[in-house]
């Protein structure tokens, strides 16, 4: 100790000044040095800073510590200290303090051991619990004195601030470039910095290509997904550069993708735009980072047309808004989708018109075929409410059809040209990169053979590989010729003049193109788009169609309903009022003989049985024979035997005899009877039967039963 006080004065007093605070239970324990540096590149650079933090060592050892008792942990070098996360040195620390292994915790600054007053202050508390001593470069502290724990976290809270400065004035300087829009930043494919750090557009002559075809296609098709499908049917790839690893900066190609579209559609440097700020990050406890996209108007810098780019800036703006109507399915700001599969003729056209939102579709099965629903349902997703309106779809896609085909009159030439043009448009545009893509081929091919020329020949182990190289790179150039001719002769084809004449053909036949087994549904909706702004439903008893067509004029239609399934084989009207009239006198059995005989059908065909007439009676409410004799006073059998003062088959007995007029009401042959006069039982009783007449047959019994008449 005398030693080194000796060479550094100040040390000595230090040393002999901590030494009161270090008692033996202190030194029971071992001593742990916490080392670290920000980033590798510190760790590479400033080497001072290093070498005084491996110095404390000593410190320790003045203070009683044996050396081989002073632990170094050094694991952290090159990571922040703005979080515990990732620092497996400082939670090794942690954990030594937590047991009770440490008896003093040496860093030559706050700001090495946390930059975070979170952890700072877990640190000192868990010191305060284990007794456990802190030293810097300023001295030694006790975490359970007063003035030395409020000299700690007061040293916390400046080692936090001064991290705040340091990145507030890197962020200074970062905005204050990005405001002139000349900071540099990654650019996506198709945009590269010349010598002079401008930005220009990709060289390549097929990377352009590539790009103003997604571009060309997104504005003609109106939908990302359409643009990848044509990426895919037409055998085209799409390219980019690797961002790191050994081949960083490399250009490959590959597949487009849905995702890959879809950056390069929200990308304003597209469209010639520098910005900065469209992401906010955020960092969660478990150190893993959120990013969310900003509107527009919340971005910290963005300037239009500052340089080169491949579409407008309006584009630009036109391409996110239909994005935004693609999207018809994910949010309540949504508005068109696009020309989808399926045979809803107005899918993303149709308008509430009671609420004012999009209608959506719902499908359904019938008879093994597909029919829409057009249905208001989003305050019944967002707030479980009802169902604003449920109008079905294929009367309302009929009258808009028939309406379309009528009215096609000076707009079907437009129609016809911008068919044909996107036609020849599609065909030159693939040619043309396929074109590019042969030339590159060649080019690897030359390149190889030229790699192949240059080395010796009996220097085979490279030669082969190199050779190798060649054959692949001929093959390559020989399939992209192949697949090049194939598709230019497909292309011709397709546009020869034959169908040519057929497209000009359409401003006369158009009703032959729709009407076409060959003409998709995603082809008629299309049709229906360059036509119709967007149509209106309103249900009442009938439906009220509004058709608003492009440039403003409008079409109102009134559709009936159409008929629910049970309305397709209800009976009709007339056989119900035949029933009705045939039960003032038959029971259902006879009543359905009697149809039967007038060749009359129930609604699902067939012929008529009992069962029909009586399940006919309870679905419109009609009283059989039997209500209706018992409304016009006939009697049962119990309630005439009261009145005769006999038991129930006696009465029986005499209405087969012929002394009671009685009347078959149902298909069972029970039995109602009119109201005897006062005298009746004096003269049933008084009546003498004779033997012959005690069993009665069906000859000598008289046919009391009144008889209706049949009106047909």
């Amino acid at each position: 100790m005398v030693e080194n006080s000796s060479t550094n004065p100040s040390f000595g007093v230090m040393a002999n000044a901590g030494a009161l605070k270090v008692t033996a239970g202190h030194q029971k324990r071992d001593a742990f040095l916490y080392i670290r540096q920000s980033t590798l590149r510190q760790v590479l650079q400033n080497t001072e800073s290093t070498q005084r933090q491996y110095a404390l060592q000593q410190r320790a050892v003045a203070l009683g510590w044996p050396l081989e008792r002073v632990h170094i942990i050094d694991c952290d070098l090159g990571q922040s200290g703005a979080s515990t996360v990732d620092r497996e040195g400082f939670q090794q620390l942690v954990a030594e303090v937590s047991l009770g292994h440490a008896g003093v915790v040496l860093g030559l600054e706050v700001s090495r051991l946390a930059r975070n007053s979170a952890d700072w202050q877990r640190l000192l508390e868990l010191c305060g619990i284990t007794d456990t001593l802190i030293l810097d470069e300023d001295g030694l502290y006790d975490c359970n004195n007063f003035n030395d724990r409020l000299l700690l976290g007061l040293k916390g809270t400046l080692s936090e601030a001064e991290l705040h400065f340091l990145r507030a004035r890197m962020r200074g300087g970062l905005l204050n470039k990005a405001q002139r829009g000349e900071l540099a930043s990654p650019l996506p494919i198709g945009l590269v910095y010349d010598e002079q750090k401008r930005i220009r557009l990709d060289p390549d002559q097929q990377v352009q290509q590539a790009i103003h075809l997604v571009f060309e296609t997104f504005r003609r098709t109106g939908s990302a997904f359409s643009v990848v499908t044509h990426f895919k049917r037409e055998g085209l790839q799409f390219p980019s550069r690797e961002r790191g690893g050994t081949h960083k900066g490399e250009l490959t190609w590959g597949t487009l993708t849905s995702s890959r579209m879809l950056q390069v559609l929200h990308n304003p440097r597209y469209a010639g735009a520098f910005f900065y700020g469209r992401t906010r990050t955020r960092t969660w406890p478990d150190g893993s980072h959120h990013t969310r996209m900003l509107p527009n108007d919340e971005w910290l810098v963005l300037i239009p047309n500052i340089h080169v780019g491949y579409i407008s800036w309006d584009e630009f703006q036109a391409n996110l808004e239909r994005l935004r109507n693609n999207a018809l399915a994910l949010g309540a700001d949504r508005r068109k989708s696009p020309p989808r599969e399926g045979p809803a003729l107005l899918q993303g056209l149709v308008i509430c018109g009671i609420c004012g939102r999009r209608m959506t579709i719902r499908y359904h099965e019938r008879q093994e075929m597909l029919f829409p629903d057009y249905i208001c349902q989003r305050d019944m997703v967002d707030h479980a409410a009802p169902i604003c309106q449920h109008i079905p779809g294929q009367r309302i896609d009929a009258a808009v059809t028939q309406l379309l085909l009528e009215t096609m009159t000076p707009i079907h030439l437009e129609l016809a040209l911008s068919v044909q043009k996107e036609i020849v448009a599609r065909q030159d545009e693939a040619s043309k990169l396929r074109s590019l893509q042969v030339a590159r081929a060649q080019y690897e091919a030359d390149l190889a053979a030229q790699r192949y020329r240059r080395v010796d020949s009996n220097n085979r182990l490279v030669a082969s590989t190199l050779e190798a190289e060649w054959n692949a790179a001929l093959r390559t150039l020989q399939e992209t010729q192949q697949e090049y001719e194939h598709q230019r002769t497909i292309g011709h084809l397709v546009v020869s003049e034959e169908v040519q004449a057929q497209v000009l053909a359409l401003t006369n036949d158009f009703p032959r193109v729709w009407n076409d087994p060959h003409t998709t549904d995603q082809q008629r909706k299309r049709f229906v788009r360059l036509l119709i702004e967007d149509v209106t439903l309103i249900k009442n008893d009938e439906i009220t169609t509004q058709v608003r067509f492009r440039g403003g004029a409008t079409q109102t239609l009134i559709i009936s309903p159409s008929r629910r399934s049970w309305e397709t084989w209800a009976t009709s009207p007339e056989v119900i009022r035949t029933v009705d009239n045939l039960l003032n006198g038959h029971t259902d059995q006879k009543a359905a003989d009697i149809l039967n005989q007038n060749n009359l059908l129930p609604g699902k065909g067939g012929t008529f049985t009992g069962r029909i007439v009586a399940n006919l009676r309870r679905a419109y409410e009609l009283k059989s024979y039997y209500e209706r004799l018992r409304e016009a006073g006939m009697l049962t059998v119990k309630e005439m035997a009261e009145i005769l003062g006999v038991k129930g088959a006696r009465v029986e007995i005499w209405h087969k005899a012929g002394l009671l007029h009685g009347y078959v009401c149902d298909d069972r042959g029970v039995c109602l009877f009119d109201t005897p006069g006062p005298d009746a039982p004096t003269k049933i009783q008084g009546r003498k039967l004779s033997k012959r007449r005690r069993f009665p047959t069906s000859e000598n019994i008289p046919d009391r039963t009144k008889e209706v008449q049949y009106e047909a």
